[in-house]
């Protein structure tokens, strides 16, 4: 799938704390969810950022606790893509069974500024920096995780398979 937006930039070891604070997570509702996206890293991200923008991250991106709510409310707040050097791992699985699309590359990190307009092909693992023309890459999924992300996650993915073998 190819991906398509204006970058922005966090630091490392953004905690899924940061990505949605505790104080929301009553809620399982994704609208919700999105409207309070990245609230604690920058409180001004959701009225600044635009649907289908791409955030790019250092190390240790989604570390802390294992809720699901931290990439779902990503996606729900219209980011494509997350871009970082390393995800902790419970985020990283958290983001395929979600249908979050998630790339790692330091190079990608390190030579992509904040607001950047980028484009990111998850099947061919290449990111594009239509800003300053670079290109870096990126391992891209396996095929069977690329079709989780692309069906909207785990249990779409599931219920669609079950569908075609049924029918």
């Amino acid at each position: 799938m190819i991906y398509k937006g204006n970058a922005w930039k966090f630091g490392r070891d953004i905690d899924t704390d940061a990505i949605i604070p505790a104080r929301y997570l009553k809620t399982s509702d994704p609208d919700e969810l999105g409207r309070h996206c990245m609230e604690d890293a920058d409180p001004e991200f959701m009225n600044k950022m635009k649907k289908g923008d791409i955030i790019v991250a250092d190390e240790n991106f989604g570390c802390g606790s294992s809720r699901e709510h931290a990439p779902i409310s990503i996606k729900a707040a219209g980011i494509s893509c997350v871009i970082a050097k390393s995800f902790a791992r419970i985020f990283y699985r958290n983001a395929i069974n979600t249908g979050l699309a998630i790339m790692e590359s330091a190079e990608a990190v390190d030579g992509i500024s904040a607001g950047d307009e980028i484009e990111v092909d998850t099947d061919k693992g290449e990111i594009k920096n239509l800003t300053t023309g670079a290109v870096y890459h990126a391992k891209p999924f396996p095929e069977f995780i690329s079709n989780i992300i692309k069906q909207g996650g785990l249990i779409s993915y599931v219920r669609e398979k079950m569908r075609s073998q049924a029918g």
